[in-house]
């Protein structure tokens, strides 16, 4: 197993930690690494280890201002897939929620999916590369 120091961290702040976890784990091919669900649970894809924190873990509780950190938002993990219509196909029939359509542009496509949470997680099918001269 990677060690943390030799992995991306991110943490997304999720009101089920189990639902998240059964979520990346049956959807999008991440592993379990720890649990301690109810509070918190990491998951990993290669070097990307995500956090998930739920409401009862540290990271959950309130700031000196009152503000309780949630989950949603625009920030994202980025995953890239080989064939995102096949993929949009394969996530729609498991019932994956997405917030747009696939958008084309020069770098390649991409769509956003959301976790139970509400977390964003962008899918992107890079454009082929140009024949070289």
């Amino acid at each position: 197993m990677t060690s943390p120091q030799d992995m991306v961290s991110v943490r997304y702040m999720v009101d089920d930690v189990q639902e998240a976890v059964d979520f990346y784990t049956g959807h999008l091919g991440f592993a379990v690494r720890t649990s301690a669900a109810p509070a918190f649970a990491d998951v990993t894809r290669g070097n990307l280890r995500l956090l998930l924190a739920g409401p009862k873990s540290s990271a959950g509780r309130p700031m000196p201002d009152g503000r309780t950190p949630e989950p949603g938002g625009w920030n994202r993990i980025h995953l890239i897939v080989p064939d995102i219509a096949a993929e949009v196909a394969r996530l729609r029939g498991e019932n994956v929620r997405f917030r747009n359509e696939i958008v084309s542009g020069p770098g390649g496509k991409q769509i956003l999916i959301e976790d139970p949470a509400g977390n964003v997680v962008e899918l992107f099918e890079p454009a082929a590369s140009p024949p070289s001269r």
